[in-house]
């Protein structure tokens, strides 16, 4: 009969300790605990676990740092790591991803999704080692079963990614919309109190001829009539602020849109626009570099029939890569110098028999040729620990390819950036056929 699975769990609180303990100990588990990621890291290396669960507010150490430092070991990397985080830290969520997590538990603890995660993942893990050994022994046998893992690890994460974010986006601008509506709501009936204010003092100015010398000081210190003129203008700027915002709100409501079972039509150029308003931060000047220059080219697409909320995952991974790329390039470079030759993203669309084609071109670093076959792999990046998981192009890849039966392709250059080209057909193809030619390509 084998040993109980070993699990670490770190929480620096011990009611949740207690909790999260008692129920796996009573579905049969081997359980240990750590107070901080000092101890946790210890323990680790000592008595290494079979999966970790780890709180992301530690005193010390926390959740991040010690799940950075486990994945930079080659000895623990392979450990799986569940967070344990606050049900509306959404950040958080996508943070962990980013770092290697592989889940996550939402607090209060609910006993039966915490038992199913685990043993999720526990089967994940132990699925793994079993492939790892059987593809020592027979590895042509089972290529194509460690492809078929691979993308369901980027299926995985890029699920609950998209859960996390799409949440994230959706909740803000739910919250924007409330007390923006508010205030465009009292402000017409303010520009009528204004307005009748102004009638009143005028009214007071005609039948009070001589006023006080104190009413006359007082309203030269106010400069009432350069206030009766500044006024609407401030009113009209609170106006243009409230349009504007609407304006976000609705870009956030359409990237973060849910796919359904099924494709729906679409508009190609709103899914770039939200896209690159919610990337608007990075591409903003900062101390070290100007503005990055974003130019949309956009031809006269039709409506495509899409999976959308994916699709703009795919325009944020290849756009977020895009900007990274662009700060590669300004290493080394003073603001001027950069000044000289700006930043630019190029994104156009054209229409090319049936299909929509979408090109997203940077004029930063650009690839090697020993770089660029590989960027779609999974698993695969250039950048450093903690900077990337190497599954932002594979799932954009798998999206495009599997999911939409489109092609993604890249032409680049060193020194002379880099052009992903995305073209997906006008009209969805049924899954059947999808799944037939995954198999073909499979092939």
């Amino acid at each position: 009969m084998s040993s109980p699975e070993l699990i670490l769990v770190v929480d620096d609180t011990p009611a949740n300790l207690e909790v999260v303990c008692e129920t796996l100990s009573d579905a049969g588990y081997e359980v240990v605990t750590a107070i901080n990621g000092d101890r946790a890291l210890k323990r680790v290396q000592a008595y290494p676990p079979d999966l970790i669960l780890l709180d992301v507010q530690m005193p010390g150490i926390d959740g991040f740092e010690t799940c950075q430092r486990l994945k930079a070991d080659p000895s623990t990397a392979s450990i799986p790591i569940i967070f344990m985080t606050a049900l509306s830290d959404a950040d958080s969520k996508v943070k962990g991803f980013d770092l290697g997590a592989v889940d996550y538990i939402t607090k209060p603890f609910q006993e039966q999704e915490v038992l199913a995660r685990v043993k999720t993942h526990l089967q994940l893990r132990q699925l793994t080692k079993n492939l790892e050994q059987r593809v020592a022994e027979q590895t042509a046998d089972l290529e194509a079963a460690f492809i078929q893992l691979q993308q369901s690890q980027c299926h995985l994460v890029n699920t609950e990614k998209m859960s996390a974010l799409g949440n994230l986006v959706a909740g803000v601008a739910h919250e924007i919309n409330n007390p923006l509506g508010f205030i465009a709501g009292n402000l017409n009936p303010a520009k009528d109190y204004i307005k009748d204010l102004f009638q009143l003092i005028a009214l007071y100015q005609k039948e009070l001829s001589y006023p006080s010398a104190t009413l006359q000081a007082f309203v030269e210190e106010i400069d009432l009539e350069y206030l009766q003129e500044d006024l609407p203008k401030l009113i009209d700027s609170m106006q243009e602020g409230v349009d504007r915002i609407r304006t976000i709100s609705t870009s956030l409501r359409t990237f973060s849109r849910s796919d359904c079972e099924l494709p729906i039509t679409c508009n190609i150029h709103d899914g770039i626009d939200s896209t690159l308003l919610i990337l608007k931060h990075r591409l903003k000047a900062n101390d070290s570099r100007p503005e990055i220059q974003v130019i949309t080219d956009y031809g006269d697409l039709p409506q495509v029939e899409c999976f959308a909320g994916q699709l703009n995952q795919v325009f944020m991974n290849v756009l977020a890569n895009a900007i990274d790329a662009l700060e590669e390039s300004n290493q080394g470079r003073s603001f001027a110098q950069i000044k000289t030759k700006p930043n630019q993203i190029t994104v156009k669309t054209q229409l090319s028999e049936s299909q929509a084609v979408i090109r997203i071109q940077d004029n930063g670093i650009g690839m090697t040729d020993a770089v660029k076959p590989k960027i779609f792999e999974h698993l695969f990046t250039t950048k450093g620990v903690g900077q990337g998981t190497g599954l932002g192009l594979a799932i954009a890849h798998q999206i495009v390819v599997q999911k939409h039966s489109g092609t993604l392709e890249v032409t680049s250059a060193l020194g002379q950036g880099t052009e992903f080209v995305i073209s997906i057909p006008l009209k969805a193809i049924a899954v059947k056929d999808i799944q037939a030619k995954i198999c073909v390509d499979a092939a």
